[in-house]
């Protein structure tokens, strides 16, 4: 294991030219980010997801309930023990030749069947309450971590000038407020890294993990190199958007639309000038030429400059969806169906009882499609944590 941790930490690989790990050893008169210092992101990460839990329970969940967010979930499929066994055994999407022998075998019709399955997909979704709490926990934390980078960020040089990011590296100390920084948000994505597989279950799951992924290596290698600096301004440029969305998304649950609109358009243009202006002029510049007139070339440098483009083709795809939602919204009036909603709605009337083939069945609407955005574009997020 030693070996293998001594080839894989290789500071020819690492580091720049004449660099070594002795470098960036603290002594008594500076301290410098140590690797055993990510150990602590591991407990803490527990410690946040408990705090989450508790505060959703006693904080979020109170205030819903004050503001009248719907506590039921979607509305249950009627009962049907044949379409339950092939909807827990077989398929949850029927194709056509399976709905249309369903049809024969019950004596409803195809649409019909195909909205008990829709009924019974959408039955398996949090409701709305649960939702409104994960984005009241996520906002909060969210306010509270940029609004503690954008205070600490404003005392440093390198906020103005990104070529202070490598004035006398490696001899950068650590400071106390950069490193609790650093720690609380690799924190936060590893607490990320786990609950996504029981959170809220979205379209774009395997984007969001490979965002998830890249992040939390960013912050790990570039905390255990020193380039702490540049990752500072990453973080909290990154955290600068899912403030708003999250507080568009509360407002959607509450169904205030209009204010839940009007922050969905602001999330939409702090997002793509973030992510598509300032992210790749200031952040991408920085690292991709003026580290490397700083410091020389080096293979570690291409291995972040890759991860960082990476999650610029993100940037890129998110904004590709909300530059869609926000022409329905501004060409309809409102802001329509997002295409990562979790929730699986129609603009077609629901029906609580399915049609017979027999022309005298009892029909019954329900409006789960309706037009109070409940099932809208923010139900499911444009874009979550989105960094």
């Amino acid at each position: 294991m030693a070996r293998i941790l001594a080839w894989f930490w290789n500071e020819r690989f690492w580091l720049p030219h004449n660099v070594t790990w002795a470098d960036l050893q603290s002594t008594e008169e500076a301290a410098f980010p140590q690797a055993e210092d990510l150990y602590l992101a591991f407990p803490l990460a527990f410690c946040i997801f408990m705090i989450r839990l508790l505060f959703e329970r006693f904080i979020a969940k109170p205030c819903a309930l004050g503001l009248k967010v719907q506590a039921n979930g979607p509305q249950k499929a009627q009962p049907n023990a044949i379409l339950e066994k092939v909807f827990t055994a077989i398929t949850k999407h029927p194709d056509e030749k399976r709905l249309e022998g369903l049809s024969k075998q019950l004596d409803w019709d195809v649409r019909s069947i195909q909205r008990w399955f829709r009924q019974r997909r959408n039955q398996e979704k949090p409701s709305t309450l649960t939702k409104f709490c994960e984005s009241m926990w996520r906002f909060t934390f969210y306010l509270y971590i940029f609004t503690y980078g954008v205070r600490f960020l404003k005392k440093t040089p390198w906020l103005w000038n990104t070529r202070q990011c490598w004035n006398g590296y490696p001899y950068q100390p650590l400071m106390p407020d950069l490193h609790y920084y650093y720690i609380v948000e690799l924190s936060f994505y590893w607490s990320l890294m786990f609950s996504q597989f029981i959170d809220i279950k979205r379209k774009d799951f395997g984007i969001m993990f490979t965002h998830h992924i890249v992040t939390v290596t960013l912050i790990t290698f570039s905390y255990v190199t020193n380039l702490t600096r540049v990752g500072t301004l990453t973080l909290c440029l990154h955290d600068a958007a899912d403030v708003v969305l999250e507080a568009a998304k509360m407002a959607n649950y509450c169904k205030c639309q209009k204010l839940s609109d009007l922050l969905f358009l602001t999330f939409a243009i702090v997002f793509i000038v973030s992510r598509l202006g300032i992210y790749p002029l200031w952040i991408l510049n920085t690292t991709l030429f003026e580290l490397y007139e700083a410091l020389g070339n080096f293979p570690a440098l291409w291995v972040f400059n890759v991860l960082l483009v990476i999650l610029q083709i993100l940037h890129c795809f998110w904004s590709y969806l909300i530059i869609k939602a926000a022409y329905k919204a501004v060409s309809k009036g409102k802001v329509a169906k997002d295409d990562r909603s979790d929730i699986e709605s129609s603009s077609d009337e629901e029906e609580t009882v399915p049609r017979s083939k027999t022309p005298h069945s009892t029909i019954t609407t329900n409006g789960t499609g309706g037009s109070n955005g409940t099932n809208g574009y923010l139900t499911g997020g444009t874009c979550s944590e989105e960094h």
